[in-house]
């Protein structure tokens, strides 16, 4: 699965080329920089009303509530925010995220954020990669 991921990833981005920043990297950008600052009130800035999250981790288009519970803790553990890649298609922008975590180890992710009509979040649906278990993730 996350070879597909990855191999849809780079044909995404082939098939986009954005030469300068766009408002959604700016607000994937903000949002990853509230993860990175453990700064809740910078994540929620960039999140729509009604955003869902979903990821492999029994998280099926879970509310922001919910989000914050399961997820939020994980921002102990970021140290540094790395996009690797990032291709944008209407409304959607797909991600490939390197996190480097408080104890150097490596967490690689594909993300795809959805937008609404204002440029907000609307959700985020996450596919975990190579490298360590999750941030957090005491299995």
């Amino acid at each position: 699965m996350t070879r597909l991921m990855t191999g849809l990833l780079f044909i995404c981005i082939a098939a986009c080329s954005n030469a300068q920043s766009t408002e959604k990297e700016k607000v994937v950008k903000a949002y990853y920089s509230g993860f990175e600052k453990n700064d809740w009130d910078a994540v929620t800035a960039q999140l729509a009303d009604g955003f869902t999250f979903t990821s492999p981790n029994d998280d099926d288009h879970i509310s922001l509530d919910k989000f914050k519970e399961k997820c939020w803790g994980t921002a102990n553990f970021f140290k540094k925010v790395s996009y690797l890649k990032m291709a944008e298609r209407g409304d959607d922008l797909m991600l490939l995220v390197q996190i480097t975590t408080v104890d150097g180890k490596i967490v690689r992710n594909v993300d795809v954020f959805c937008f609404n009509s204002t440029g907000r979040i609307k959700s985020i649906e996450v596919f975990f990669g190579a490298g360590s278990k999750y941030p957090g993730n005491k299995e």
